[in-house]
């Protein structure tokens, strides 16, 4: 199927090229060019993805963010900041976006991006059931679901990826960097988007995120990830 792509910018010129690339990429693509359209435009039309500028002028886009994670939970949302402004980037991973291009960009990155995201978001082709279980925590890798005690979880497309990621790979040491490399796809980026993530996780799966008690701190390595039945 076609994914629809909700494009979200107050600058004509840059909508318009972003519209350009994802059309030739085959989406379909509409066009908002504030946070109050954006909202509608959801609703009316509930797109596959978001990309959303951060800088928009009344509802910002971090405020988008959080209402459209709010009410609906799982819409994947590719987020643009300005250079260098990595606290809008943080803010913006820590309210649910799940992945960034900061401006200027390549148009054709931000198109792979996108792909990426749709390509994790969207079901597989004949998914196999498949349940990975630690105590009380259990993700269907086929569905892209997951319940703790029974209690559905409203997680963003990369939380999911770095729970399946970690649930598969447990009681190793994982560096930031090879978590972005392995769960994001990236060889070079901003690691602070795996802390971010990280801080996001634990706030859905632990009972006290301030004393993780599944996914720890390695000091000096990075995170590695306990199952109850090692604790």
């Amino acid at each position: 199927m076609t994914p629809q792509v909700l494009v979200v910018d107050d600058d004509p010129t840059v909508s318009d090229v972003v519209r350009r690339y994802l059309e030739q990429d085959g989406c379909r693509v509409r066009l908002a060019g504030d946070g109050l359209a954006a909202l509608a435009a959801v609703d009316a039309e509930r797109p596959d993805l978001v990309v959303l500028d951060l800088m928009l002028g009344g509802v910002d886009g971090l405020e988008v963010c959080r209402r459209l994670q709010r009410d609906q939970p799982g819409l994947p949302v590719v987020m643009l900041t300005a250079l260098g402004e990595e606290s809008d980037r943080v803010l913006g991973l820590e309210v649910g976006a799940d992945d960034y291009v900061t401006k200027p960009f390549s148009p054709r990155e931000l198109t792979l991006r996108v792909r990426s995201v749709l390509r994790r978001a969207g079901p597989a082709a004949a998914p196999r059931p498949a349940l990975l279980r630690d105590g009380d925590l259990v993700a269907d890798t086929g569905r892209r679901t997951a319940e703790l005690a029974g209690r559905p979880l409203a997680l963003t497309v990369r939380e999911f990826d770095l729970l399946e990621f970690l649930l598969r790979h447990p009681a190793r040491a994982w560096s930031r960097a090879e978590l972005l490399e392995r769960v994001w796809g990236w060889r070079f980026g901003d690691q602070s988007t795996v802390t971010v993530h990280v801080r996001r996780l634990r706030e859905k799966i632990e009972v006290d995120p301030a004393a993780p008690a599944r996914l720890v701190t390695v000091w000096g390595v990075g995170y590695r990830y306990e199952s109850a039945g090692d604790a």
